[in-house]
């Protein structure tokens, strides 16, 4: 499946909230505890992820949400009473200058997403953001470093000869496409809610993966297997951005997506030259 969404953005964020919240409340059960507070605000995604998935999950289990909560929002309207609380009950914590950093940064290890501050505006470059998973094109070496990937049923499951677990893939190939340049795209995103969020993004491992895997199914697939792939795979994209992983249409077309990747076999040489592959 290749998960992206709008203007390229790989579901880096909204698959990680899934997996976030089943390890959270695996844990917190073991603890006794029986709500889940998340510090989502009420602008974005991820307080209707977080409480779907909890809903899904374990409908018993209670979740709050402190920045819809009038009570806290009185307390802390901004991050300077913050700064003061957190200085008076002696809680350490390291705050990084906004001439720094003017943008907010989430990671994992499919992706980063860097949004808000300077980036909400659209005459700001996309150049202010610092890569962490790799370096802009222009930065990249002036040399072609030639990779292989080899597939099995739509996976890659070997990089130049050597056999790795899906892990130890992303890993190697967030460090080769990240080097080469490849992966960073900016896109003006449709929120859940209705409302429009700028951001850079970084994915190396996924769209050097996502493209290699393209040119083995257009070497399997017939036009009309191509056609409902990329189909499912948007689907499956757009229910995973707005938190639906467990929905019956998201199930059925990733079983679907299976199906016609079992044949797709093959072996891929690229060349990885400042962000082209």
């Amino acid at each position: 499946c290749k998960g992206s969404y709008d203007g390229g953005y790989w579901q880096s964020t909204g698959i990680g909230r899934y997996v976030t919240a089943r390890g959270l409340l695996k844990a917190m059960k073991k603890q006794g505890c029986t709500v889940l507070s998340h510090g989502a605000t009420g602008r974005g995604n991820d307080q209707v992820r977080f409480e779907r998935y909890v809903n899904v999950l374990d409908p018993d289990f209670k979740v709050y949400a402190p920045w819809r909560d009038p009570a806290l929002l009185e307390e802390f309207p901004g991050r300077s009473q913050m700064l003061a609380y957190l200085q008076k009950h002696g809680i350490g914590h390291q705050i990084i200058s906004q001439e720094k950093k003017r943008y907010s940064t989430d990671a994992n290890i499919c992706g980063l997403s860097n949004e808000a501050e300077d980036l909400e505006s659209m005459e700001t470059p996309m150049t202010i953001v610092n890569p962490v998973m790799g370096v802009w094109p222009k930065d990249a070496p002036d040399t072609t470093e030639e990779v292989t990937l080899k597939f099995e049923s739509g996976r890659c499951v070997e990089l130049n000869g050597k056999k790795m677990t899906p892990l130890e893939m992303l890993q190697a190939c967030n460090k080769i496409a990240g080097r080469n340049g490849i992966g960073l795209s900016q896109a003006l995103e449709n929120r859940i809610l209705g409302t429009k969020s700028r951001g850079v993004y970084e994915a190396p491992g996924m769209e050097l993966l996502g493209q290699a895997v393209t040119y083995v199914y257009q070497a399997v697939l017939d036009r009309r297997a191509t056609g409902l792939f990329e189909t499912l795979s948007k689907h499956v994209s757009d229910q995973i951005y707005d938190g639906r992983y467990f929905d019956p249409s998201t199930r059925a077309a990733i079983t679907a997506i299976w199906q016609m990747a079992e044949p797709c076999h093959g072996t891929v040489k690229l060349g990885l030259s400042k962000g082209h592959a």
